[in-house]
């Protein structure tokens, strides 16, 4: 727990920046005498004054160094010094401040104490008591993580792991001997400090850990022994924070980098207050003087405006200064805007009307500031659509957006001033910006963060006809291999049944799903990890050339990321129709594809694996059912379409099962009238059952290249 650190020299600034610019009176009273007596475990103190006191005077407390501050208003120091030694009982001192007709007295402990405060006559009678020691033993225990249970034994750090977090952390993970190890972790200047007490660590990891290259906020971790014990000492970058926790014998830290919020006084990602903590018993105190303070224990720079006054009455304990600063923006209708470490205070309406001035004064110097002529040579990006972009132009062509739903607007941002200008040149792929400086420098950020090269996508397509004996033979296969000692889990479903292995990985899944012979249609995906892809092809290749399954097409397609690929086979078929008028039938001959179209976009996720959007269109004419119009054929398009969307590991293949088809014929050859026969008309007559099962499957594999294309 972090306590309050302050000085002397900041309640006398405090009690100077406080204080009117003004020519003071003379002060009505003046303190005349301060007398301490040690009384058991407490200390009384006497503070005669001249005057009596019309109320006890505000004060607070301070924990660490331990301090007690009471402000006399109207009040000179008639000491004749400035500070006092007692060395009584835990009061070590007192240090007395006159600025104006303002005296503060500040008293200097050994720790922290209570004290209440009674006015007898012209005297003013201070108790201080000790606070029972519970709170300090609880208070001692918060620097200690973990306390050592085997007291005497010693303990070991078996090894030291260091790893980045999927939110970017550093994580470090210290494997202990056994769980009785203990701990203390604490913040050392800009470093963590970790120390195991009465442990040993081996040579091997008495090193110090460059670790900068896994891109975290820390950036060593240097592991040393310190007599019996090891320390371990952290160092991290930047603005953070960490926490430390311990699972089993693994004792684990994490160091997380902060995004600065310019809205709270203490940075963290912990919600609530997070500042020093303190103990105030403020009364009809000066507001001005409360807000430095609390300013100056959390490292800040205030800057209050004028306008500030009045005075606050608080007795709090153990409160975060954060929370105390709210706590009086509250009660005085006060708010703050923070840049940095620099904070100022104001009334709300004051910083609402200096917000919009200095909006509409922007406002103004974008409106009569000269503006500049600026290229930008475009290296990937057209500069026709970077210019439509900056104008809040809709793009046309190829990097169009999708089409919005009907009844609804669609609007661009504009990013260029209202004086600004973007004109192209497609020749030179250069984009000429007429704008304003402050415009320039956005744009300029725009067009590095857009005119990037996009990472480039091979997707390899198998499509295969498969018979019933392909299904077997490739899931028989595929569950030999997947029945071993691999790591990888999956399932294989041959005809009617299902037969699954599992494995120790749950990231790769392996295995061929084909639907049960059925008269109706069904569909099935099966993914396979890279390493088993090049199997895959192999036994498709293999059960190609025994004639079980036939292979229709191989395509293959390089696309940008996120852009859609289209591959089309197949041919169109010529319809005839005829058109009767007047009685004379004349025909026309049109057209009608029957093809098989893939059409894929996909996307590159940031862990590595593609995720695509496809669609499978299987078009064929069946003459079977064909129409004769004046000789000629018009068979019908039977149509099979699969729209779905899989994410894949790069390298890895995702098959998907289409419709499978049963024809099932059955025809009885017999005798006339025998054949009829009940139980011997089998003996007369002949049945013959016929069935021809088939199914289309596309493998598909998506390949993420970088440079160069290669076809292997």
């Amino acid at each position: 727990m972090k306590f309050i650190n302050y000085a002397m020299a900041v309640a006398s600034a405090c009690l100077a920046l406080s204080s009117p610019a003004r020519a003071e009176a003379p002060p009505a009273n003046t303190i005349e005498a301060v007398n301490v007596a040690q009384q058991g475990s407490d200390v009384a103190l006497r503070i005669d004054l001249k005057e009596p006191l019309s109320s006890l005077p505000p004060g607070f407390s301070v924990a660490n160094p331990a301090k007690i501050a009471l402000d006399f208003q109207s009040t000179a120091n008639g000491l004749g010094k400035t500070s006092q030694i007692f060395n009584q009982g835990d009061l070590r001192g007192m240090n007395v401040v006159q600025v104006g007709d303002r005296t503060r007295v500040v008293l200097n402990l050994v720790r922290n104490m209570n004290y209440k405060t009674r006015l007898d006559g012209k005297s003013l009678y201070v108790t201080l008591s000790p606070i029972e020691r519970l709170t300090d033993t609880a208070a001692q225990r918060t620097s200690r993580f973990a306390e050592e249970s085997l007291v005497g034994s010693k303990h070991a750090v078996n090894d030291v792991i260091f790893r980045r977090g999927k939110d970017g952390e550093g994580r470090i993970i210290v494997d202990l001997s056994d769980t009785g190890t203990g701990i203390d972790i604490r913040q050392q200047g800009a470093n963590l400090v970790v120390d195991f007490m009465k442990t040993t660590v081996p040579d091997r990891l008495r090193r110090k850990l460059d670790v900068t290259d896994f891109a975290t906020p820390v950036t060593a971790v240097e592991t040393r022994s310190i007599g019996d014990n090891v320390r371990m000492i952290i160092s991290p970058k930047g603005l953070w924070e960490h926490n430390a926790y311990q699972s089993d014998n693994q004792f684990i830290v994490e160091v997380k980098q902060i995004v600065e919020d310019p809205n709270k006084l203490v940075q963290g990602a912990k919600v609530g207050y997070q500042g020093p903590r303190v103990s105030i018993n403020y009364q009809n105190g000066d507001v001005r003087a409360l807000l430095r303070l609390m300013a100056e224990e959390l490292n800040l720079n205030a800057v209050i405006s004028e306008t500030v006054t009045g005075t606050t009455t608080l007795v709090l304990k153990d409160v975060p200064a954060d929370q105390v600063i709210d706590i009086i923006f509250q009660q005085k209708g006060l708010d703050m805007r923070k840049k940095g470490n620099i904070i100022l205070i104001a009334p709300r309406d004051e910083i609402a009307t200096r917000e919009k001035l200095d909006f509409e004064s922007k406002q103004q110097i974008s409106e009569l500031e000269p503006i500049k002529l600026e290229q930008f040579q475009l290296n990937y990006q057209k500069a026709t659509d970077v210019a439509r972009l900056l104008a809040g132009l809709p793009l046309t062509g190829a990097g169009a957006a999708p089409a919005a739903t009907p009844g609804t607007n669609v609007t661009s941002q504009r990013i260029l001033s209202k004086r600004g200008s973007a004109v192209a040149d497609p020749q030179s792929n250069i984009v000429f910006i007429n704008d304003i400086p402050s415009k320039l420098e956005e744009i300029r950020t725009f067009i590095r963060s857009i005119d990037t090269a996009a990472r480039q996508v091979m997707i390899e397509a198998r499509i295969v006809e498969a018979l019933d004996t392909f299904n077997r033979a490739l899931g028989g296969k595929l569950n030999f291999l997947n029945g071993g000692t691999n790591g990888l889990g999956g399932g294989v479903k041959l005809g009617g049944g299902t037969y699954s292995t599992a494995g120790q990985s749950s990231n790769n899944t392996v295995g061929v799903n084909l639907p049960a012979p059925s008269t109706g249609g069904t569909l099935a995906f099966s993914l396979f990890n890279a390493s088993l892809t090049r199997i895959l092809n192999v036994e498709l290749a293999a059960l190609e050339s025994d004639g079980i399954g036939k292979v229709i097409s191989s395509p293959r397609i390089i696309t940008a990321n996120n852009v859609k690929a289209k591959i089309e086979d197949g041919t169109e078929i010529p319809y005839v129709t005829a058109n009767v008028a007047g009685g004379i039938a004349t025909y026309t001959v049109a057209f009608k594809p029957a093809k098989l179209v893939l059409e894929v976009t996909p996307q590159i996720t940031p862990e590595g694996t593609v995720k695509m959007n496809l669609i499978v269109k299987k078009e064929e004419a069946d003459y079977t059912k064909a129409v004769t119009i004046n000789g000629f054929q018009n068979p019908p398009i039977k149509s099979s379409i699969v729209e779905t969307n899989v994410v894949v590991e790069n390298g890895g293949t995702v098959v998907i099962g289409g419709v499978f088809v049963t024809d099932n014929q059955n025809t009885v050859d017999k005798v006339p009238l025998l054949g009829d026969i009940p139980f011997f008309g089998w003996l007369f007559k002949y049945k013959n059952e016929t069935a021809t099962r088939r199914e289309l499957l596309v493998f598909i594999t998506p390949r993420v290249i970088s440079d160069k294309m290669r076809f292997d």
